[in-house]
């Protein structure tokens, strides 16, 4: 790492930060670095961009109804949000309560909020149930193939930031070269596995040619009843497998 005067390089800094983030990775050429960093600056673009939509939703809110924003600022300070109605709308809001029409919607309107804290609930349990069970194959995981503590974590470290990423839409190339590498693993060694052993026969049968040429110092008797050799000239197919052997 260079050093001035024991003072780290501004690119040593950023080299530091990607790694203390990203500790799955190494960044050992500048296509990685600022490849990560580009991926970065696109992800905080974004980030800042959702945020100001946001901010700019909620200030044209506030606009159309000031009472909009003094109540969320009376909640903010803690105090009771019905009260906090009343305070910045008045008797309009038992006008509103007493309107037929609606207490409907009010109706409605609870009925939405019941089914959605119902169906929350529901996945707090799922999740809870699924991540119990995805802790426990990661404990007989790591036991099965002799891995650190550090190791399995920066496993699950590189998962969970594939999962964030698909979250928020963004693929990286480096994570879609990882998944063609997963999808291809088998039929790789496969066709790897067939190479080697088309190549050994091919050794063996050039080696076994190669020994029949030299002769062992006897007389061959390779021919019915006793005959003379066939010359390799007139040797067959058949010839060529027997020699092999």
């Amino acid at each position: 790492m260079a050093e001035n005067n024991g003072v780290m390089s501004r690119r040593d800094q950023q080299l530091e930060r990607l790694r203390k983030k990203y500790p799955d990775k190494k960044f050992e050429d500048d296509e990685e670095i600022y490849g990560q960093i580009s991926d970065d600056y696109d992800q905080y673009e974004q980030d800042i961009d959702g945020y100001k939509g946001r901010e700019k939703a909620m200030s044209d809110m506030f606009a159309a109804d000031p009472r909009s924003a003094q109540f969320l600022a009376d909640m903010h300070n803690g105090n009771d949000p019905v009260l906090g109605l009343v305070k910045n709308f008045g008797v309009e809001i038992k006008d509103v309560l007493d309107d037929p029409e609606m207490q409907e919607k009010i109706a409605e309107a609870n009925k939405e909020y019941v089914e959605r804290v119902a169906k929350s609930k529901k996945l707090d349990e799922e999740y809870e149930r699924n991540m119990n069970a995805s802790l426990e194959t990661l404990r007989q995981f790591q036991e099965e193939r002799g891995m650190s503590d550090d190791e399995i974590d920066a496993v699950t470290d590189a998962i969970l930031t594939v999962v964030k990423d698909g979250v928020m839409g963004k693929f990286s190339k480096p994570t879609l070269a990882m998944f063609v590498n997963a999808i291809n693993h088998d039929s790789d060694v496969a066709s790897a596995s067939e190479e080697g052993r088309v190549a050994g026969r091919n050794d063996k049968i050039v080696e076994g040619l190669r020994k029949r040429d030299k002769g062992d110092g006897t007389s061959p008797l390779n021919g019915k009843n006793g005959g003379a050799p066939k010359n390799k000239r007139n040797m067959d197919i058949f010839d060529f497998a027997n020699a092999a052997k």
